[in-house]
């Protein structure tokens, strides 16, 4: 399996099928409000299963991801996919039941073997049991750790440990790409973690690996 990040929570998964989750397109909403977004545009990618988080533009650009994917937009249910079920977990974007920020879906899904698990823009002080049991084992996770409009910290390492991953996926912090996001340092120290990152995905927003958090 590859997992290619392309910033923010846009990620590639390539297998024996390919998934792309939250592709971003035009950030000009962004940059309108002064804020620096400046990931290379996403380009030339194909994928059999496209998963849509929530309905906010560096998320949800569908129509830069081509081969004619099936599509799974900001809803929460059980699907049929070309990688089989597809979980998607109702959540909110924020603290006050999504009436700031709105609703995001948490995906669960099977790839090659591996249960993956993709928070999108999880804004919850909390993970609910009724979430965690819907999600159920999860052997690779991608979690946002950057704060302000999502969990990050204490709060998202409490999710590590509720859901207990084989392998976390920080996502959604702040990079030189972007000025709006906390830096993942709170959430590693929260979780005793060390970063592992490769010279290319340190230095390159679209190297094809992403950075990971391994539990001490």
């Amino acid at each position: 399996m590859r997992i290619r990040w392309y910033g923010q929570s846009a990620f590639l998964i390539s297998g024996e099928r390919t998934v792309f989750v939250d592709p971003f397109g035009s950030v000009e909403r962004l940059t309108a409000q002064g804020l620096r977004f400046d990931y290379p545009p996403i380009q030339d990618v194909e994928a059999d299963l496209l998963l849509v988080t929530h309905e906010h533009g560096d998320h949800n650009a569908i129509e830069v991801v081509g081969g004619a994917p099936q599509i799974v937009r900001s809803t929460a249910g059980t699907f049929d996919s070309p990688l089989g079920e597809v979980i998607a977990v109702a959540s909110e974007h924020d603290e006050e039941a999504g009436t700031k920020r709105g609703p995001n879906t948490i995906f669960r899904f099977a790839l090659d073997g591996l249960r993956l698990c993709h928070f999108g823009d999880f804004g919850q002080s909390k993970l609910r049991p009724e979430q965690k049991r819907a999600i159920g084992s999860v052997d690779v996770l991608f979690l946002p750790v950057g704060g302000g409009p999502t969990v990050g910290g204490e709060p998202a390492a409490a999710i590590v440990r509720a859901l207990r991953p084989r392998l976390v996926v920080p996502m959604h912090y702040r990079t030189a790409a972007v000025n709006f996001l906390d830096p993942p340092d709170a959430f590693l120290d929260a979780l005793g973690a060390r970063s592992s990152a490769s010279p290319r995905t340190s230095s390159n927003p679209n190297a094809s690996r992403a950075p990971a958090a391994n539990r001490r």
